[in-house]
């Protein structure tokens, strides 16, 4: 049976709505609650044990989006494979917020929130597969900029909400933000379509070497080093927009604030930061359109990034909130054409969620990565080393771009097809 396909304007409703609230409430746990329910455990080593929790649930963000996708492609049945990944995905991460909350040592905090980001993972991956199941080819510019707000839109309203409860307790927090985590996905099953679809195995021979197998689930570099190439152009450019992530401890630590003073600072720097991010973003996707290019978005991206990350440098809070506005202009102009790109690289529509999975990753890893290398970076050289080194990032990441076909050019695996059946022709 073929997937039923929602209207474009209803999917994008859906999506935004499910997806949107999903990441409001896990990230907006992520980049407060976690941190400060480290501190409130262990408050002279904090530093120390934030770098363990993130480390231990960055590899599980690492495996859960293309494990869940791998399943969601595989999963054939009637409610959808893509709606029962996002309910159950969304569904086991809110229960592992909550278990975070009960948590009384930092070991269950390293649990919990591994947990959470594996399942969580599993229900991004259904988000974003839905882009080459269901949107035309057409429209997925539109689609990829839509997508491109919502992370900032959504972590603005988390920050909004978590300023308005900055006396709540820590229970009434956890609870909302778990149950945010589920009630928007929850919404969007009522408005995505999709039926049942048959998963075509294409080799049953399970033999071969572990390369082999390796090169089964990952798209062949060789083959198909376009996806590979963005992989690691998106990596480097998210390790570098993900400098922000840890700036909860970093007020803590270099600043000296207490925990309100903190939330309601790093509130307002992330607030008007994902302003601009929005708004550049939504210009950076229009242009896009009318101009038929991408990489030159990305190009500024990395340099904008570059100069944002190197002003928090300065330690002043008025220069964090400029070096976050800054920044979030460099991300918007990444994400403005980042989901376009990569639904454009894709290898095989067949494991689409599965590819797209294994690129979701280089948009969550470094969110795990960033808090769990800190107190490395930080032994080594203090802040201004931290910023220094993150700042490179986006700088490698313009050479990883620069291999990848612009709009209209043929990847290398559409060229060898068409020489291959060139040559059956001469033939």
């Amino acid at each position: 049976m073929e997937t039923i396909k929602t209207p474009f304007t209803r999917l994008a409703v859906g999506i935004s709505i499910g997806f949107g609230l999903m990441l409001m409430g896990f990230l907006t746990v992520g980049a407060i609650l976690i941190p400060l329910k480290v501190m409130a455990i262990d408050p002279k080593g904090y530093a120390a044990s934030y770098g363990l929790v993130a480390g231990v649930s960055a590899i599980f963000a690492l495996i859960g989006n293309p494990i869940g996708g791998a399943i969601s492609d595989r999963s054939n049945v009637t409610f959808g494979r893509r709606r029962l990944w996002i309910l159950l995905g969304s569904l086991l991460g809110s229960l592992c917020i909550m278990y975070i909350y009960f948590s009384k040592t930092v070991l269950g905090v390293v649990m919990g929130w591994a947990a959470a980001q594996f399942f969580f993972n599993f229900s991004w991956a259904a988000y974003t597969a839905l882009i080459p199941d269901q949107v035309e080819e057409s429209k997925r510019g539109t689609m990829s900029g839509i997508f491109g707000i919502l992370l900032p839109l959504f972590m603005t309203l988390g920050m909004i909400l978590i300023q308005i409860m900055n006396n709540a307790t820590d229970f009434v927090k956890f609870t909302t933000f778990a149950a945010i985590g589920v009630i928007g996905p929850v919404i969007s099953l009522f408005l995505i379509k999709e039926g049942k679809v048959e998963f075509v195995k294409k080799n049953n021979n399970n033999t071969g070497s572990f390369v082999e197998k390796i090169t089964k689930f990952y798209p062949s570099p060789k083959k198909f080093p376009e996806f590979t190439w963005a992989l690691f152009s998106k990596f480097l450019l998210m390790l570098g927009y993900c400098s922000m992530f840890y700036l909860t401890i970093m007020l803590g630590d270099r600043m000296h604030m207490d925990k309100e003073q903190i939330t309601s600072i790093y509130a307002n720097i992330m607030i008007f930061g994902n302003i601009f991010t929005v708004i550049a973003s939504l210009i950076g996707g229009v242009l896009s359109d009318k101009i038929r290019k991408q990489k030159i978005f990305l190009y500024i991206s990395c340099v904008i990034l570059t100069i944002g990350i190197l002003l928090y440098v300065i330690p002043s809070v008025q220069a964090f909130y400029i070096a976050a506005i800054v920044c979030a202009i460099g991300g918007g102009c990444f994400m403005a054409v980042d989901t376009a790109m990569v639904a454009r690289v894709l290898p095989n529509k067949d494991d689409a969620a599965k590819d797209f999975g294994i690129m979701n990753v280089a948009n969550s890893l470094p969110q795990s990565i960033v808090p769990a290398i800190g107190p490395l970076l930080l032994s080594i050289g203090g802040w201004n080393f931290f910023f220094i080194f993150l700042a490179l990032m986006p700088i490698i990441g313009m050479f990883a771009i620069m291999p990848i076909p612009e709009v209209g050019h043929k990847l290398k695996s559409e060229r060898e097809l068409e020489t291959n059946k060139l040559g059956d022709i001469q033939a």
